[in-house]
């Protein structure tokens, strides 16, 4: 392990991770600061309901590589065996505490969808599959991304994955479930948006 490359690799996907997509997208290409609308959130759902499906997918597939990017290329500065999980907890930290919000930002789950795309495939393309599944069934991202974070817990578990990547991953899961605990509160009583 060489410190100097670990410490750019890490500062490279923190600095990454930090790039909320979402609102530059809107103020660059619309005029449109999301923070002021909607959800008031930064990520690409609120993206999607309040600048149109082109800039919503857009800002899902750049915060998607927020993650994937330092998990498989930055985290090649150098050999030690925990670079690439140390790299994707800091990216997934940099959209969730981004260094150009204050240290606020979005909710971690297209970010930490990318990271475990690099790190942990199969158990990604799993819980992507339960948020589909409860997506299509309830028409909100947010319980579909709730229960996504817990299937993947589960499926990191069943499946033989390294044992950094499941303490990770826990921690991970519990971030962004924390994240969503206003919009659990709106759907316990019946009040969350649709998509």
């Amino acid at each position: 392990m060489s410190p100097p490359f670990v410490s750019v690799a890490v500062i490279l996907s923190y600095v990454l991770g930090s790039m909320p997509t979402g609102l530059w997208l809107g103020l660059k290409l619309r005029g449109v600061d999301i923070r002021q609308h909607g959800s008031k959130n930064i990520g690409a759902t609120n993206t999607f309901r309040v600048l149109g499906k082109g800039l919503g997918i857009a800002t899902l597939a750049g915060d998607i590589l927020k993650g994937w990017v330092p998990v498989v290329l930055f985290a090649r500065l150098d050999a030690w065996e925990y670079l690439p999980v140390l790299c994707g907890l800091a990216a997934i930290l940099g959209h969730t505490f981004s260094l150009f919000l204050w240290f606020r930002g979005g909710k971690g789950v297209a970010t930490s969808t990318g990271v475990f795309l690099g790190l942990a495939p199969v158990p990604t393309l799993i819980a992507g599959g339960v948020f589909a599944i409860v997506f299509a069934a309830t028409r909100m991202v947010s319980a579909g991304s709730i229960s996504a974070a817990a299937a993947m817990i589960a499926a990191v578990f069943a499946i033989a994955t390294p044992v950094p990547v499941r303490i990770v991953t826990v921690l991970v899961a519990v971030l962004v479930i924390v994240k969503h605990h206003a919009n659990i509160r709106r759907i316990l009583k019946g009040e969350e948006s649709r998509l």
